[in-house]
């Protein structure tokens, strides 16, 4: 891939300890903001034009800040999302959800890998001890417990909030959220425009909401305008232009990607 293509996040850091998955937020960011904007005049405009309610302009600045981080690198992302008209609530969350996964490597980690980990028990469930031991893991000491304990609160509640956690008592359940076609399709197109660890079609993204091998396969094949296509390890989609509403998410190019992927 092009070494100009937007590279999933790698450094820890801790935004999420001030902002989680924020879908409605993100809906505002999508529909108000200009790119070309300074951030000290894109603040003042956000807070006087309410984007996000009534919130102070301290927090006004925060959600910016959080919501530059996601979005900002992927502005024909941002362009198809403020056009998309009938978007459900579901597949704005699991956007943002997505969208959170690459610009946070901890909460990828977290919905890619920990709660899958925890899906393969006879009740697949979390507390948020687990989650905090198993940051201590991840940060190599550098945060102090009460730190990590925030992170577990606000990692379970953006798992909460898209639909991986089905609850706020312990042990939380662990369920998986709706993903239309349109979600699907969204996801494809913006994976081909980025960098990451992983293929387009097995990696953290597709995982953490249940899209995985046969029933992964069978989701591709129903998608309007894809074709999907494997030969032993070697699969390939091919997107066909002009395919009804999801051709411009975010590209209406025909375009084939070529695959291999380890054996099953």
């Amino acid at each position: 891939m092009s070494a100009l293509r937007p590279r999933e996040e790698t450094a820890l850091h801790t935004r999420i300890l001030r902002c989680t998955l924020a879908a409605t937020e993100s809906s505002a960011y999508w529909e108000h903001v200009d790119l070309a904007e300074p951030a000290e005049r894109r603040n003042l405009r956000a807070f006087e034009a309410r984007w996000f309610g009534v919130k102070s302009q301290a927090a006004v600045k925060v959600l910016l800040a959080n919501l530059s981080a996601r979005f900002d690198a992927h502005p024909a992302c941002i362009a198809v999302l403020r056009s998309w008209d009938g978007m459900s609530p579901a597949t704005r969350r699991v956007i943002c959800h997505w969208h959170l996964q690459f610009s946070d490597p901890l909460y990828r980690r977290f919905t890619g890998e920990l709660l899958l980990q925890r899906r393969e028990a006879a009740r697949p469930s979390i507390e948020r001890d687990v989650v905090s031991r198993w940051v201590e893991q991840q940060d190599g000491g550098r945060w102090a417990a009460a730190t990590r304990n925030a992170f577990g609160t606000k990692l379970l509640s953006a798992a909460l909030e898209v639909g991986l956690v089905g609850g706020r008592r312990d042990p939380r359940p662990l369920t998986f959220p709706r993903v239309d076609d349109d979600a699907l399709a969204y996801l494809l197109r913006f994976l081909r425009t980025v960098e990451i660890d992983g293929l387009i079609v097995a990696n953290p993204y597709l995982a953490s909401v249940g899209l995985t091998g046969p029933f992964l396969e069978q989701r591709l094949r129903a998608i309007p305008g894809l074709v999907y296509g494997r030969v032993g390890d070697v699969i390939e989609l091919e997107w066909e232009p002009d395919t009804g509403p999801s051709d411009a998410r975010p590209s209406n190019t025909r375009r084939s990607i070529v695959e291999e992927v380890a054996p099953r």
